[in-house]
């Protein structure tokens, strides 16, 4: 999958290409904690992008509502990673930011579309809910983290099913 101005889709991930490489330590799980982190960092960038280039006041103000609810995800992700002894991860993907610049190219040449921008937003968040129900999958993974993911999923079910709702009425 690409990325996108909009959307999370690469990863932070070990060797293996799976964030939990079987990895059931503290460290393990405070992998699972800083990808699912990282991921939510690019979610709230992606909405404050998306909030910036809609021409619709309406969908502005949805994206930017979004931005907001997701940060709180990340602040309680980044704690529950510092408080099982990791070093909590704060900033998004390098990947998702080049590919930020490619947009911003393609935007200066053939400018901006509601449409467009609602259906990439809808994209990243079916890359983040695939992501977090994988992460709800491990069945290892401790209490404190579990909790942690389980609070930042209600956002990312919540946001998933509202831009889906949205795509779905302007297209």
């Amino acid at each position: 999958m690409n990325n996108d101005d909009y959307t999370r889709t690469g990863g932070t991930t070990s060797g293996s290409g799976n964030f939990y490489d079987n990895d059931h330590s503290a460290t393990g799980d405070t992998t699972v904690l800083n990808t699912l982190t990282a991921t939510l960092i690019d979610s709230v960038e992606g909405y404050q992008k998306a909030a910036a280039d809609t021409t619709n006041e309406r969908y502005a103000e949805m994206f930017n509502a979004r931005a907001q609810e997701r940060q709180q995800a990340v602040t309680k992700l980044q704690a529950a990673s510092a408080r099982l002894g990791g070093n909590p991860e704060d900033d998004g993907s390098t990947t998702a930011a080049l590919h930020r610049g490619w947009i911003n190219l393609k935007e200066a040449v053939v400018g901006r579309d509601d449409v467009a921008i609602v259906k990439e937003v809808e994209r990243g968040e079916d890359y983040l809910k695939n992501k977090f129900e994988t992460a709800l999958a491990n069945t290892d993974l401790p209490a404190e983290a579990r909790s942690a993911v389980e609070e930042a999923w209600q956002s990312v079910r919540a946001g998933h099913d509202e831009m889906s709702q949205l795509k779905h009425a302007i297209t």
